[in-house]
C-alpha cells in the first residue's frame, strides 16, 4: 500500500508544478497535498509541525497569486480601477477558453480598467505591462516552492528507501 501512496504523492508533486503555470491547479497547495500523502505512509514519517509550516506557505503562496498581479499594476502607476481590472481579467482569464487567457486576462483587464479611469493609452498600458509582471513573479515564486516541495518529497523517500523497497 506504501507504494501506491508513494506513486500518488509523486502525482500529486508533479501536478503541482506544473500548476505553478496553470492557475487550473493551485500550485504549492497540490504539491502539499503530495507531502500530505506521503505522511500517509507507514515508512516515511513526518512530523505534523513540518506539515503545518509547509501548508502555511502553500496558504500563504495561493493567496498572493491573487495579490501580486494587482500589486503589479498599481507599482507600474496603476489605479485603482487598472487593480480591479487585473482581478476581474484574470478571472475573465481563468473562465475564457481562449489559450493564454491566464497571461493576457489581467493584462487586457488592467489596460481596459485604465482607460475606464480615464487614463491616457500609454499609462493604461504601461499599468497593463504592470500586471503581467506581476503574474510572472507569482508564478515564479509558485514554481520555486513546488519545487522545493518536491525536493522535500524526494529526500524524505530516499531517506526512507530502505523500509520502501
Amino acid at each position: 500500500m506504501d507504494i501506491i501512496l508513494i506513486f500518488v504523492a509523486a502525482l500529486f508533486m508533479v501536478l503541482g508544478i506544473i500548476g505553478s503555470f496553470l492557475p487550473v491547479l493551485p500550485g504549492p497547495l497540490t504539491s502539499w497535498f503530495g507531502l500530505l500523502i506521503l505522511h500517509l505512509t507507514d515508512a516515511v514519517l513526518m512530523n505534523w509541525t513540518f506539515l503545518i509550516i509547509t501548508l502555511i506557505i502553500a496558504l500563504g503562496i495561493w493567496l498572493l497569486d491573487f495579490i501580486i498581479p494587482a500589486m503589479g499594476t498599481k507599482k507600474f502607476g496603476g489605479s485603482k480601477a487598472g487593480m480591479i481590472g487585473a482581478s476581474i481579467g484574470l478571472i475573465v482569464g481563468l473562465i475564457a477558453p481562449i489559450p493564454g487567457g491566464i497571461i493576457i486576462g489581467p493584462f487586457a483587464g488592467a489596460f481596459i480598467g485604465e482607460l475606464l479611469n480615464k487614463s491616457d493609452s500609454e499609462k493604461a498600458l504601461k499599468a497593463a505591462f504592470g500586471s503581467f509582471l506581476g503574474f510572472l513573479t507569482s508564478a515564479f515564486i509558485k514554481f520555486i516552492v513546488a519545487i522545493i516541495y518536491l525536493g522535500l518529497f524526494i529526500v524524505k523517500v530516499w531517506d526512507n528507501s530502505s523500509l520502501l523497497f
